[in-house]
């Protein structure tokens, strides 16, 4: 709707998880240089938190594109509510297992061990992503996925277990000692800073399209406190504010239009 208007190719700040848009503050680097390190050094278990909004899921899909497809099948699952037995089903059928539907436990678990084995003797690493893991309130579940690290070798592991989900995930974790203790790998990811704030928005608006500065410094401290430096909260403000510039026929996006639009979105 605006687009043209601010010379964009494409929205920049939509709030889906589009790899092309990522900005890497310092904890971004941090987090996926970890859950690259987990799969490849076959770690075994890794753990990524934060609150919501600050690109968790962002992660996860990012670590879809570093990883060569010709040498890691990835499961995904995105909906982790569910029973124990139900939550091994859909790990199998994430896997591109078939007929699991009607298994028991026992047949689930042999078909996945075979399923491993398979991808191990075709040279290829099995990964299994847990996202909004902390919706799990079933400590059964829990034991499901630990047990499922059970799968190795003398040597290595033959899957990689990847948990995702807000802080209290961790607290969750944290009494599961025996879960807790399997996770090699675990990093927190925190909001932006002021200045990370500013480059981010920077950064979505060049990938958009944009090459020039609309949003003025004191309009991006005030999306920044408004925002508490949480990307999705940021993209939510931007959004409204170059929709409203746009039926104000602004030039630049000022600290009167984001107060504006921090107060009718209740931030």
């Amino acid at each position: 709707m605006y687009e043209k208007y601010w010379d964009l190719n494409e929205k920049p700040f939509e709030n889906t998880p589009d790899p092309r848009f990522i900005y890497f503050s310092h904890e971004h680097l941090e987090a996926i240089s970890r859950l690259t390190y987990a799969v490849e050094e076959r770690k075994g278990a890794a753990l990524l938190t934060g609150d919501y909004g600050c690109g968790k899921t962002v992660m996860s899909r990012l670590l879809f594109e570093r990883l060569p497809s010709d040498r890691h099948e990835i499961g995904l699952v995105t909906n982790p509510i569910l029973s124990p037995i139900a939550l091994l089903r859909e790990i199998c059928f994430q896997l591109g297992m078939k007929n699991t539907k009607g298994s028991n436990k026992s047949q689930l678990l042999a078909n996945l061990n075979e399923h491993l084995y398979e991808n191990l003797n075709n040279n290829q690493e099995t990964v299994i992503i847990i996202d909004e893991a902390q919706t799990i309130k079933n400590p059964l579940a829990f034991e499901e996925l630990r047990l499922l690290l059970n799968f190795q070798l003398n040597q290595r592991f033959l899957m990689t277990l990847i948990l995702i989900g807000q802080p209290e995930l961790r607290e969750t974790i944290d009494k599961l000692k025996q879960l807790k203790q399997r996770l090699a790998v675990r990093y927190h990811l925190n909001p932006l800073n002021k200045k990370e704030t500013g480059k981010y928005i920077i950064h979505r608006l060049e990938i958009g399209g944009l090459k020039r500065k609309i949003f003025t410094d004191n309009s991006v401290n005030l999306i920044w406190e408004g925002s508490g430096g949480i990307p999705r909260m940021i993209n939510t403000i931007c959004d409204m504010c170059l929709l409203v510039g746009y039926n104000n026929r602004l030039q630049k996006i000022n600290e009167v239009v984001v107060k504006d639009v921090i107060r009718d979105l209740g931030e």
